[in-house]
């Protein structure tokens, strides 16, 4: 029987005597140094950040959708992975995320792309990585066509985590669930001179999960360092390293193709046998920054970084229903009608995953006539390589969801073959941005990217199955006026591209990959600072491209997966984030998507919601101070009713989560302490957080149930 921890508290004495200065109480976000800080607050307030999209602005100057989601943010929800964090915006959503598993997300209903969606400082992430997020400063969602940092990447957007960067700080946080789990986390850095400075946090955690059998552990270290060599120049150096291990959680899937579990468990690990052995992840990011301001105004922007990910995938896999006698007539890729499903061994050990990426920008500022320019220039260059053993995916007997244990079979003898090289990729551009200043506070933004793509994916065996070589170049324009310094109203277009996705293999072609997307997107919006204490913001878009789907025929597979017809995405994005009186904070997101297909020659397919895109999300997030030291906290989330197939016949019904908790920060003794208690799903709600599509399968994965979690952070 799993024991309850005890509260931490009865730590804080112990720290209560440690030594060390007053606390001083700093925003992560602060600027690379101290002294002088007027001057390093100007120069330096982009490069922190890597966001390139429009150019080197601030969200408020940028004609896109995008959310800074800050250090307080991430600490007053305790988020602790991607799926927390989906919870943070209405454009956000689960995209194959299960439990012990590298997760992955949605905006605007697009899964990211794992090889190119995520940054680090704005250079590339490989996504097959859990989040780390001690080390991290702010976490960037930029929603839609990308802009400048795109290239060849789903058109939904992109995710950059920002590193912390160095200041005077020493904190504890330490903290404990309803599960009885148990973390530890360290943040400390210094000045050592007054140009050069670091900063380290290190990070333990003993996972108990919410799921049976499927506790883990993680362990992180990260490590930043700024140095100033001279007024004009600033290097920035980063990395991190996190080790974890936990079994993975199969997700459902529709009963006989055709109606949802009834009575889905959350706690329930579909599949389990004793010899099913944790999903190890081990990775490594690292990226330098160099900013050279030159004497007549340009600044040059270089930055190279790698992100490494090794995954030991090991899962007793519940998947189809192959070799169960009621499925002989129906589609084996689901669940059996009364819950049947068959379990395979699935082990791919030492999956490798590297990522490495290059960026030099030049920017400045010359006058043509009455006009001024704010032109950026720039290379950029990504490599992405995946080295792996052919895995063993085996059947080894069949179980029903409503087994309280699965039936323990013996496991395949087989063994993983040798390590292969099994995919290079190379992506290099050109960009170049124009920001022309023109009268009465209009700007207009004109620029392109060339991307060159080569892509070469082999089998287990090192035969080449697919070659790709794309040539584009992807236009992008904005209109913005600024008559009032405090309002932003902008309308741009944006073309992006995406490749091609993979046939599955219950398709007639499976494994064939199709043509490359050219994807359209239309956008117009407002963003108002009021009175500098409320920020809000809407966008309305539209986007299109080619529609890409198993397409119902009279083959022995009883589909072919093809290209017809067109996929609409439009849409509208509100948020409000700030305070609303002097007690009173608020963030707020509301996402109305409407997304379609047309012209796929499958009447069936048409008009209504694509699958996995519900028609709306909203997300709430109060703080409200009731005394100076304690605040109450109150959150909630709501989902529409989501297609989980095709034809639109079947829909997880719609949800409503909602969430609390109390903060106190005070002293203890002469340290600076915060003391949270939280509650994750107050009412205990069940719910479908996920019916998305993921390597051509739809998985259902349910919401977590009620968690409390407690923290106390100290600082000194």
């Amino acid at each position: 029987m799993r024991t309850r921890s005890p509260l931490l508290l009865a730590l804080l004495p112990l720290l209560a005597h440690a030594t060390g200065n007053d606390p001083q109480k700093t925003p992560d976000t602060s600027p690379i140094r101290r002294l002088p800080a007027v001057q390093v607050q100007g120069q330096r307030s982009n490069a922190d950040s890597g966001l390139q999209a429009w150019g080197a602005a601030t969200p408020h100057d940028t004609p896109a959708s995008l959310d800074v989601i800050g250090r307080d943010r991430l600490d007053a929800r305790q988020v602790r992975s991607l799926s927390e964090l989906a919870r943070e915006d209405a454009s956000l959503g689960d995209s194959y995320a299960p439990v012990g598993y590298y997760q992955n997300l949605n905006i605007r209903g697009y899964p990211l792309d794992l090889g190119s969606g995520y940054r680090f400082n704005g250079l590339l992430l490989t996504g097959e990585q859990l989040l780390m997020p001690e080390d991290k400063a702010q976490v960037e969602v930029l929603k839609g066509l990308a802009g400048l940092d795109a290239g060849v990447v789903e058109p939904g957007g992109l995710i950059n985590v920002v590193s912390k960067r160095p200041q005077d700080v020493r904190t504890l946080t330490l903290g404990t669930d309803s599960h009885g789990s148990r973390y530890a986390a360290l943040d400390a850095g210094a000045w050592l001179r007054p140009d050069f400075g670091v900063r380290a946090n290190l990070a333990w955690e003993d996972l108990h999960s919410y799921v049976h059998h499927a506790d883990g552990r993680r362990t992180a270290y990260a490590l930043a360092a700024d140095w100033q060599p001279s007024e004009r120049t600033w290097v920035l150096l980063d990395v991190n390293h996190q080790d974890s291990a936990q079994r993975s959680v199969s997700g459902y899937q529709l009963l006989g193709g055709q109606s949802l579990p009834p009575h889905p468990d959350p706690t329930r690990m579909l599949g389990y046998q004793p010899w099913q052995q944790p999903v190890g992840i081990v990775s490594t990011n690292a990226s330098a920054r160099l900013t050279h301001a030159f004497d007549n105004g340009w600044t040059l922007r270089l930055a190279t970084g790698r992100s490494r990910s090794t995954i030991d995938d090991n899962v007793a896999f519940a998947y189809g229903c192959y070799y169960v006698a009621a499925c002989a007539t129906l589609p084996g890729n689901h669940f059996g009608p009364n819950g049947e499903y068959d379990i395979y061994d699935y082990r791919s050990p030492d999956d490798t995953r590297v990522a490495d990426s290059a960026r030099a920008t030049l920017e400045g500022r010359f006058a043509t006539g009455g006009w001024q320019h704010t032109l950026s220039l720039g290379l950029q260059a990504f490599h992405r390589s995946i080295t792996r053993r052919a895995s063993v995916n085996d059947y080894v007997g069949s179980a029903n969801i409503n087994d309280p244990e699965p039936p323990v079979y013996a496991p395949s003898p087989r063994q993983p073959g040798p390590r292969m090289r099994r995919l290079d990729s190379w992506q290099r551009a050109a960009f170049m941005l124009d920001r022309i200043q023109l009268a009465d506070g209009w700007q207009l933004l004109a620029g392109a990217q060339r991307v060159d793509l080569d892509e070469t994916a082999r089998d287990k065996h090192g035969h080449v199955t697919r070659t790709t070589h794309l040539r584009q170049t992807l236009p992008q324009v904005a209109l913005l006026w600024q008559g009032q310094p405090d309002l932003t109203l902008y309308a741009s277009y944006s073309e992006g591209i995406a490749l091609g996705k993979e046939a599955p293999f219950w398709t007639s072609n499976d494994g064939d990959m199709l043509p490359p997307r050219r994807t359209h997107q239309l956008e117009a919006g407002a963003k108002y600072r009021w009175h500098d204490d409320l920020a809000l913001g809407l966008a309305l878009f539209r986007m299109r491209q080619p529609y890409q789907f198993a397409q119902p025929d009279s083959s022995s597979a009883g589909f072919t997966f093809v290209q017809q017809g067109q996929e609409q995405r439009s849409g509208l994005e509100v948020s409000a984030d700030g305070a609303l009186t002097q007690r009173l904070r608020l963030t707020a997101s509301l996402t109305l998507l409407r997304a379609r297909a047309s012209g796929t020659g499958v009447p069936a397919y048409e008009g209504h919601s694509l699958a996995n895109v519900p028609a709306w999300r909203a997300s709430l997030h109060l703080d409200y101070q009731l005394t100076p030291t304690l605040a109450l906290q109150g959150g909630w989330r709501h989902a529409a009713a989501n297609p989980a197939t095709a034809d639109g016949h079947v829909r997880a019904p719609a949800y409503d989560v909602f969430d609390a908790g109390l903060r106190w920060q005070g002293a203890w003794g002469q340290r600076e302490t915060t003391v949270q208690l939280g509650i994750d799903n107050l009412f205990n709600r069940v719910y479908w957080r996920d019916v998305g599509s993921a390597y051509g399968d739809t998985y259902l994965f349910p919401g977590a149930p009620r968690l409390a979690r407690l923290s106390v952070r100290v600082a000194w």
